[in-house]
């Protein structure tokens, strides 16, 4: 079973900006996919975005696309999220999860809440 780690969450400002990481460990050598999803309370949970780990594509979401960047360090097995002029309406908890070729999720990790002060 993977397993995955996020952090770097916290309070932030609108229009500031903050880095999420998701550590990976276990058989990540089977991972197609790491992908961001959010949740507010009361909320569905919400896809933010994904990585192809093999050809390094990235596909966002509209409601971040041009604010939000998705990047990895394959020596430590992590992804992050480059969070920028973020918004109130971004508070949320933050989770990773690992995706097959189908999108199919596997594991899912702890979260990290983020949230943006008005």
């Amino acid at each position: 079973q993977v397993q995955l780690v996020e952090s770097g969450g916290g309070v932030v400002e609108a229009g500031g900006s903050l880095r999420l990481s998701c550590a990976a460990s276990g058989p990540t050598f089977s991972i197609w996919y790491l992908a961001w999803f959010r949740q507010a309370p009361g909320k569905e949970r919400e896809f933010v975005g994904r990585l192809n780990l093999n050809t390094n594509h990235t596909y966002l979401a509209g409601s971040v696309k041009g604010r939000f960047t998705i990047s990895r360090d394959n020596a430590k097995n992590t992804m992050y999220l480059q969070m920028s002029s973020l918004k109130p309406e971004d508070t949320a908890v933050y989770y990773c999860a690992d995706q097959g070729r189908t999108f199919v999720i596997n594991s899912w990790g702890q979260g990290t809440q983020v949230t943006v002060s008005a």
